[in-house]
């Protein structure tokens, strides 16, 4: 029998599984995520069913339709040996993944009888539904989708576990998803200088719930030292070490502890475990790459001497696992900064400014890494290269950029200090108090913009630029 591909596709739009939640896989690296579900199965058995099932999602993405149907096999297994009571249920994703591959695989058949299976198992679990159904454990299958898609997705993931909880407020796992899903909105709100909504009750109650989820207790302590209370966090970092020390996840949180706690030794030293059993993470990498700058910089203000070949050591470190961070995640744009800027530590000079450029040229460039970049790369140029109106001009551009967070907040800051020392010196022309106006153009400040283009117009009366930037402004207000 042919089935209607357009009434297939209908009915598989109505399904609830990683095809229908609009992850894209853009926001991703699909190795590194790939890499990420296969250490979590070996180390939770109990997360099996919702790890094979994005890994099917994840292999469809990187184009191994087979790949995708061996691990919706293993989700099975897993529902049989972790589930054997309620089969049907716990199947729905699962049986939603295949319909949708075997879909892509131009087998109609085979995706009918899947919609099927899910339709009918839906009218039996509820009167109302048809291949849609709000069950709570396939809210948090989606929770946990998003926050593996990262932060476009943390605000959506919250949600689903907020829907999770409302049917099962005890839920050891739909808490610990909430209390991360806080956890990542709240680094994000910080920096884009948005209200922040504070996670520590949300990881209080998942660790007390989940007493051997020692990545979310490691995520509690970074929380408390983040709210200078970090001495009763590393209990939390001491008892993972003993329960799970060879949990890469868990020791990325601990070395990540341990690094904002200045024992950067100590962080080396377990990120270098960490790397042992996970070699291509690139987070790990650039962990350690972000020690080892550390490392170099620490030197540096001490001002000591430092025995050469020691400091080249460091630097090489540095670049090597930065580099390779990169190379393994190419759109991990904050590491190109860490990278040039300790080439830039090192003087040299050169290859700093390659990366800067390589980095700025890229055309999926998120805006605040943009503006961020902007503000290293005038960093670079003011303090390394000797050149304020370098320094001045990509400030500049970092504010031009709309989007306010922490990179145009430092761009703003940094620029308005320099112009108005340089001001209030004796030492500026038309061009910085022009370019003063126009900072405070780009913050909003009108009054303060005007007054600095009226002051530009008396030294260079007829600059095209301040005249019409005047013109506009007092239009506007």
């Amino acid at each position: 029998s042919t089935i209607s591909k357009d009434s297939l596709k209908t009915s598989l739009l109505q399904l609830e599984c990683h095809f229908t939640w609009a992850l894209q896989k853009e926001h991703i690296s699909l190795e590194v995520l790939e890499e990420t579900i296969l250490d979590h199965i070996k180390f939770f058995v109990e997360y099996e069913i919702i790890d094979y099932n994005i890994l099917s999602y994840v292999c469809h993405l990187k184009n191994s339709n087979e790949e995708a149907l061996r691990n919706l096999r293993k989700a099975e297994e897993a529902i049989q040996k972790l589930r054997p009571d309620e089969i049907a249920r716990r199947s729905l994703v699962t049986w939603g993944n295949y319909a949708w591959i075997y879909y892509h695989m131009q087998r109609y058949d085979e995706a009918q009888t899947y919609v099927s299976k899910v339709e009918n198992s839906c009218k039996k679990l509820s009167s109302t539904a048809h291949g849609k159904i709000q069950l709570p454990e396939i809210y948090a299958e989606q929770g946990w989708a998003f926050l593996r898609f990262g932060r476009h997705y943390f605000e959506k993931a919250k949600n689903c576990f907020e829907n999770a909880l409302k049917s099962e407020p005890n839920n050891p796992d739909f808490n610990s998803g909430y209390a991360i899903a806080m956890y990542r909105l709240e680094g994000l709100a910080e920096w884009y200088g948005e209200e922040m909504r504070p996670s520590l009750e949300a990881l209080t109650r998942a660790v007390q719930l989940n007493p051997n989820d020692t990545a979310t207790a490691a995520l509690l302590a970074l929380e408390l030292q983040r709210l200078r209370r970090g001495n009763e966090g590393e209990r939390y970092i001491e008892e993972g070490l003993q329960k799970t020390p060879d949990y890469p996840v868990f020791l990325r949180h601990a070395a990540n502890f341990y690094r904002r706690k200045g024992e950067l030794n100590k962080a080396v030293e377990i990120l270098k475990r960490a790397l042992a059993l996970t070699p291509n993470s690139p987070v790990l990498h650039h962990q350690l790459g972000l020690c080892y700058k550390f490392k170099i910089f620490g030197v540096k203000k001490r001002r000591y001497t430092y025995p050469q070949e020691e400091m080249e050591n460091l630097i090489q470190l540095a670049v090597f696992h930065l580099k390779t961070a990169i190379d393994k995640k190419p759109v991990f744009f904050s590491a190109y900064c860490d990278l040039a800027n300790t080439y830039a530590l090192g003087e040299r000079y050169e290859e700093a400014e390659e990366i800067f450029q390589q980095v700025l040229q890229r055309n999926d460039l998120p805006c605040d890494d943009k503006q961020l970049i902007y503000f290293d790369y005038g960093k670079f140029q003011h303090f390394d290269m000797k050149s304020e109106s370098k320094a001045i001009k990509y400030y500049v551009e970092g504010l031009k950029i709309e989007k306010d967070c922490y990179g145009r907040r430092k761009c703003s800051e940094t620029v308005e200090t320099l112009l108005k020392q340089k001001i209030e010196n004796g030492l500026g022309d038309a061009k910085d108090i022009g370019t003063l106006g126009l900072v405070y153009n780009l913050n909003g400040k009108k009054k303060e913009a005007i007054e600095c283009y009226e002051k530009a117009i008396d030294l260079d009366p007829n600059n095209e630029e301040y005249l019409n930037a005047l013109a506009e402004l007092q239009l506007s207000i």
